[in-house]
């Protein structure tokens, strides 16, 4: 008895899932859009939010920012669930060779006295900050009105609390393991002059009730924020004898580059939209009318903390990526108002 083997091919009824093909035509669909694409609720509501009886739970008309398709706009990075936790996974292995370096040296404590003081004064409060941010980043999971923003914000809310989580542990490292400087970074956060802009804004921007608001908000401060503390004191450090704290500058900065990839163009998309572009830069311009300049004298502030301790002109640093990021949005069309030095 003889036996041959052939392989048969068998051509496939579809190659996507209807909503797929009726959108993008009957082409085979990548998993980022099959996970993503078109998943909002739409329909079959049960009944209106007691707290707020004019719309449904889900509804485009929670922030001025809409887009006429929610779907016009994709996350660049092509992230769902599965690749998210790897490269997250990723950088926070990472993270932690690095803090284990650190830490096997005893290198955070070998930088000048200067720079400790910076480390548990100024940069473990903004665990805080990162919190805070991690909430406002929730609003926009709740309240945003298609899928491929709500998974960007989702994946982003996991970032900020993990970006806290992170200098947590470095200041456990600074403080030989024990959680001593993070409580006084804790009281930093809640009585320290110079960190009071900050917290103010991300208070205010919680009790916001426009999800687009909050977010670009944010946006604005962590621009300037990062640009100050990862960037600019990254070099800073390096020149100062405070190499290690570079090493951990490093880490949120490449973060801060990934985040940015979204929210930019979340912004473009929102600019380019062919029938609400015109009521977007209206929003937009009212964001930065109104919150532009207490941004740059929240991070101001921030940046005169840092000054008082290592005299490295972060004032100025802070005040030239200011004119940076306004030039920036200038360039995008929008208004950004006049902020005195």
């Amino acid at each position: 008895m003889q036996i041959e083997l052939r392989t048969q091919v068998i051509e496939p009824r579809r190659r996507t899932f209807t909503n797929l093909a009726e959108r993008f035509g009957d082409r085979p669909a990548s998993r980022y859009e099959e996970g993503t694409i078109d998943v909002q609720a739409t329909e079959n509501f049960h009944y209106r939010p007691l707290w707020g009886p004019t719309r449904w739970q889900y509804d485009p008309e929670y922030s001025a920012l809409r887009l006429t398709d929610p779907y016009s706009f994709t996350d660049p990075r092509q992230l769902y669930y599965a690749p998210y936790v790897q490269s997250r996974s990723s950088m926070q292995e990472a993270f932690s060779k690095s803090l284990d370096y650190l830490e096997s040296r005893s290198l955070l404590g070998r930088m000048p006295e200067a720079w400790q003081q910076l480390v548990a004064n100024v940069l473990l409060p903004l665990r805080h900050y990162e919190a805070g941010a991690q909430l406002i980043t929730t609003e926009g999971v709740r309240f945003c009105y298609g899928t491929t923003i709500d998974a960007c914000c989702t994946f982003a809310a996991f970032d900020r609390i993990g970006n806290a989580q992170q200098l947590s542990r470095v200041g456990i490292v600074l403080s030989g393991g024990s959680a001593e400087l993070l409580g006084a970074a804790k009281q930093a956060w809640l009585e320290a002059p110079a960190l009071q802009g900050l917290r103010r804004l991300e208070e205010e921007l919680l009790t916001e009730r426009d999800w687009g608001t909050e977010l670009v908000t944010l946006d604005l401060a962590d621009r300037l924020v990062y640009g100050l503390m990862y960037q600019f004191l990254d070099e800073a450090a390096l020149l100062g004898g405070a190499g290690a704290y570079s090493l951990i500058a490093q880490h949120l900065n490449t973060w801060f580059a990934d985040q940015r990839r979204w929210i930019d163009a979340l912004i473009a998309t929102w600019l380019a939209d062919p029938e609400v572009a015109d009521a977007n830069r209206a929003a937009l311009d009212a964001v930065l009318a109104a919150r532009w300049g207490q941004v740059v004298e929240a991070v101001s502030d921030l940046a005169a903390a840092v000054d008082a301790h290592v005299g490295v002109g972060a004032v100025d640093a802070a005040r030239s990526n200011a004119a940076a990021v306004a030039a920036g949005l200038t360039a995008l069309g929008l208004t950004v108002p006049e902020v005195s030095a």
